[in-house]
Parts: C-alpha cells; sequence; structure tokens
C-alpha cells in the first residue's frame, strides 16, 4: 500500500516537473517588448490600446493600427461575457479605459479598468441590480476620468494585473486555465512592458 501511494506520489511530481519544463521551453522563444518593435521597424508607442481576446486568451498591444506584441493571459472562471455581481467570476466582455495604475499589489503590478461604465450602469439600473444613487456614482465618476466605486451589486476592480508569487509557475504551463476573479492576468514580465507604455486614459477593448 506505502509503496503504490509512493509510485504514484512520484509519477505526479514527475508529471508537474515534465509540465513545467515544456512550458519554459515553449517560453524560451518568446522575444521582448523592445525586440517586437524593433522587428516592426517601430521606435515609439503612440496612443497604445489593448485588444483582450477572451476566447483565444490573449491581450493584444497595438500602437495605431499596428500590433505590437502578444501576452498570454488568463480571464475569470465563469465564461459568461455580461457581469451582474461582485462575486461572479466573470471578466466583463466591453469597451473601457485604464482608470488607475498601482505598482505594489498582491499580484505584483495592476492597470483597472473604469468597470463598471455609464453603459454597464444604464443596464444594471434598467434591470433593478443597482439603484439610482449608485448609477449617479458611476456616472460622476466616468465624467472625472476616475476608477467608479467597486463596492455595489454589478461588481468591479477588475483589472490586468500579473502572477504574483505564483509567476514561476503559471507562467510556464504549457496550457492556460482561467482561475481570476474576473480580472485579466498576464506574467509579471509582462506586466512590466505593459506598464512602461500604458498610461491612465488609455483604451481597453475585451471581446469574445
Amino acid at each position: 500500500m506505502l509503496r503504490n501511494v509512493i509510485y504514484i506520489s512520484l509519477s505526479i511530481i514527475l508529471f508537474f516537473a515534465g509540465t513545467l519544463i515544456y512550458g519554459i521551453i515553449l517560453n524560451l522563444n518568446e522575444i521582448t517588448l523592445k525586440e517586437s518593435m524593433r522587428l516592426k521597424g517601430i521606435q515609439r508607442i503612440d496612443n497604445p490600446y489593448l485588444i483582450v481576446d477572451r476566447k483565444n486568451y490573449l491581450v493584444e498591444l497595438y500602437s495605431g493600427n499596428i500590433q505590437i506584441k502578444k501576452y498570454r493571459a488568463a480571464f475569470g472562471k465563469n465564461r459568461s461575457s455580461i457581469k451582474t455581481s461582485p462575486d461572479d467570476f466573470v471578466t466583463p466582455v466591453g469597451e473601457f479605459k485604464i482608470c488607475d495604475k498601482t505598482d505594489s499589489t498582491k499580484y505584483y503590478k495592476k492597470l483597472t479598468l473604469n468597470y463598471p461604465t455609464v453603459k454597464d450602469a444604464a443596464e444594471g439600473l434598467k434591470k433593478g441590480i443597482i439603484n439610482k444613487t449608485e448609477f449617479n456614482e458611476i456616472k460622476r465618476a466616468q465624467e472625472q476620468g476616475g476608477c467608479p466605486p467597486f463596492n455595489t451589486q454589478l461588481g468591479g476592480n477588475i483589472s490586468i494585473h500579473g502572477l504574483g508569487k505564483f509567476n514561476i509557475v503559471l507562467k510556464n504551463l504549457p496550457f492556460v486555465f482561467n482561475w481570476t476573479n474576473g480580472s485579466i492576468a498576464i506574467s509579471n514580465e509582462g506586466m512590466d512592458e505593459l506598464f512602461s507604455v500604458m498610461q491612465i486614459g488609455n483604451n481597453v477593448k475585451i471581446i469574445n
């Protein structure tokens, strides 16, 4: 019995180690943002924006109409596209702006999105998820260019963030699984690059 337990445990360890090694080998071909810009003949990134592709697990960085680089991403555990609760684990689809940048969080760095937007709030008000006071607070925040309140029944605090202390493991998995509360997670190294070019007010579009 003990021997079987040992064999099973060793098999699991070897499988996990092999998976990580395979992921590391796959990531060896990834180039830096600087190298990608050089290959595309771009010296600087003007008017950067992001397209978050949930279907293909990607965050794509654009300068104008030129795609500069792709980053592998993980999303909320719930595959629905409409967020209606703080605890539904949905990554909302829509057009957003970066409303805050933070360089010291549980998950490394983060770019906070202005979800819920006025459009989200209007739908929430229509469906009775939020009240008029909450709608006005969200509208006021968007008009002022700030982050909306995150404590309404529509949820909030959706961001693009790193992997934190789990970076070495999660970034080297050769597959992607969704594990966040609704935010978008990419590697810490990817966050360093996005953090260097993305500013408050830049556009982020999340698509299915």
